[in-house]
């Protein structure tokens, strides 16, 4: 009785020590970005959950702001805003890639917003 009940505590504590693990290694962060209407909004979230670790993907188009839920262990906040770079997007501090801005739709590119 006494192997069973010490086999039953070690699976529990195993089973419970990766679920925190496993939540602890998930990140989110929020990036302001340069996009101005729904066909940004579509762009960035069709190509950026395909990035290497990356979970989920939300743009606010009225606050300007992606929010990136990623696996820490997968990837980082520099490769993600790099992504949004190459898809010629500003992300924070970085500008769009000229290349890419120029790639955009016309509704995409109003306001300069691949510029600083």
């Amino acid at each position: 009785m006494k192997t069973i009940l010490k086999s039953t505590f070690i699976l529990f504590f195993l089973l419970t020590s990766s679920i925190l693990l496993a939540q602890k290694k998930t990140e989110t962060i929020v990036i302001k970005t340069s996009v101005v209407c729904d066909m940004c909004k579509e762009r960035i979230e069709k190509n950026l959950i395909f990035e290497k670790g990356v979970k989920e993907v939300v743009v606010d188009i009225s606050a300007k702001t992606i929010t990136v839920k990623f696996k820490s262990d997968k990837t980082n906040a520099d490769s993600i805003k790099h992504a949004i770079v190459k898809l010629g997007y500003r992300a924070d501090d970085l500008p769009a890639d000229p290349e890419a801005f120029k790639k955009l739709p016309d509704c995409c590119k109003k306001d300069g917003c691949g510029k600083d």
